[in-house]
């Protein structure tokens, strides 16, 4: 069916298919991976006066992609056939990723086409940490807001979309796989650095997580800002890391320095007394104003002790599992507050502009080389040849995601 959007000295018809030819890597039931992923082809829903429709460019295999596939993950897609005429409801795989707008409804304003966008909503484009299924349900239902947008995914060809899913990002030197790693990571670092205490240049954070993603972002971004970092690894063993990652705590420290590191200890160093009297010759007597957790257990424990009066202690994640015990003193006597941060719900409840601001910042930082992103493994998706040979070439990435062997993080180029 047809039908006319009247405009002054415009006309443009609006039909129900659209011309362009739509892949997504999408699943009916959880499983591994690549048993239950497969490659789904259909007609992408036409362009409507409210609508965007997006060509995605990148979109990364990031550990939490995978567990929700397993159906291990506390935060899961809706199984569905909308807009993507499945004969049997199906979730699309992924997360995260970049997309460029290619077509733009009459009644759309803001944006254009050629521009470069990220997922706005949470199970579009950004994933979250490792919390319960009851924290999340409790917070969607506090919130009276739903988790999933226009429809979730990001490992597809092409999207359509309002604006309202999506966040324009300034493409002008910036790299597309950067861009498709910029939303979530990078983002968690830069606002649990600015939005915690009110930090000042030499002024120190101390975090658990060093090596992860997001705490690699945060000696990089801090280092930009002039603020120093003591950063807290596990005692690695040589036998327990893939070779292409730190096979000791050694050449892992060099790594974290050379990206801007001022000073990193393991887990097992930070109950001794002598390591204490060596914070604070760093330091300079000077307080410990913010510590960041994302493991838990006993090392987030000891880690919390090295934190001055009134400071602010953040726990984004728990690798570990092992919750967060704290002795009493730390509240009663040193008066530290303790929070979570989880960038989803920052996203709920601050403007686009305020996302906008913070996404400038970045993609700027990174132009400007002060930040590097995580180490990349382009993987092409050939949309040119065959669904089922296609499929081939991309289970070997997907399995690399899931063993987390490789040459860095999977993130699959759309050709």
């Amino acid at each position: 069916m047809l039908f006319p959007i009247i405009r002054t000295f415009q006309k443009r018809w609006y039909s129900s298919s659209s011309d362009i030819i739509a892949k997504a890597m999408v699943y009916s039931q959880y499983g591994k991976p690549s048993e239950v992923l497969s490659i789904h082809t259909h007609p992408l829903p036409a362009l409507t006066p409210s609508t965007l429709h997006l060509r995605f460019l990148a979109s990364p295999i990031n550990p939490a992609d995978i567990n929700q596939i397993e159906g291990v993950y506390p935060l899961k897609p809706p199984f569905s056939t909308e807009h993507i005429q499945s004969n049997v409801p199906v979730a699309i795989g992924g997360n995260e990723g970049v997309a460029m707008v290619v077509a733009v409804g009459d009644e759309v304003s803001g944006i254009k086409v050629g521009d470069w966008v990220v997922m706005a909503e949470s199970g579009f484009g950004a994933c979250t940490l490792c919390f319960s299924v009851v924290e999340i349900e409790a917070f969607t239902t506090a919130s009276k807001t739903s988790y999933f947008p226009f429809h979730p995914g990001t490992w597809r060809t092409h999207a359509v979309a309002t604006l309202a899913d999506v966040q324009v990002i300034p493409n002008e030197g910036l790299d597309f796989l950067q861009a498709a790693t910029i939303a979530i990571n990078p983002s968690t670092a830069y606002r649990m650095l600015k939005d915690f205490v009110n930090l000042q240049e030499g002024d120190f954070v101390i975090q658990n997580g060093a090596n992860s993603s997001v705490g690699q972002y945060v000696i990089q971004i801090a280092n930009a800002w002039g603020i120093k970092t003591i950063n807290i690894v596990r005692k690695r063993q040589v036998n327990s890391l893939p070779r292409v990652l730190a096979l000791s705590t050694g050449p892992l420290q060099y790594h974290l320095t050379a990206i801007g590191a001022t000073h990193v200890i393991t887990d097992e160093e930070l109950g001794s007394l002598v390591n204490k009297k060596k914070v604070k010759e760093w330091t300079g007597g000077k307080p410990i104003m913010l510590g960041l957790n994302c493991v838990g257990g006993k090392g987030a424990t000891e880690m919390a002790k090295y934190l001055s009066n009134d400071a602010y202690y953040v726990t984004y994640g728990a690798m570990s599992r092992q919750p967060l015990t704290l002795p009493a003193s730390l509240l009663i006597f040193k008066n530290i507050y303790f929070s979570g941060f989880w960038m989803s719900h920052w996203g709920k409840t601050h403007s686009r502009d305020a996302r906008a601001e913070m996404l400038y910042d970045i993609a700027t930082m990174m132009r400007n080389g002060r930040i590097r992103g995580a180490r990349l493994e382009r993987v092409e998706w050939d949309t040119r040849v065959d669904d089922a040979e296609a499929f081939r070439s991309l289970k070997t990435a997907i399995d690399k995601g899931i063993s987390s062997f490789g040459n860095g993080k999977q993130v699959l180029v759309m050709i």
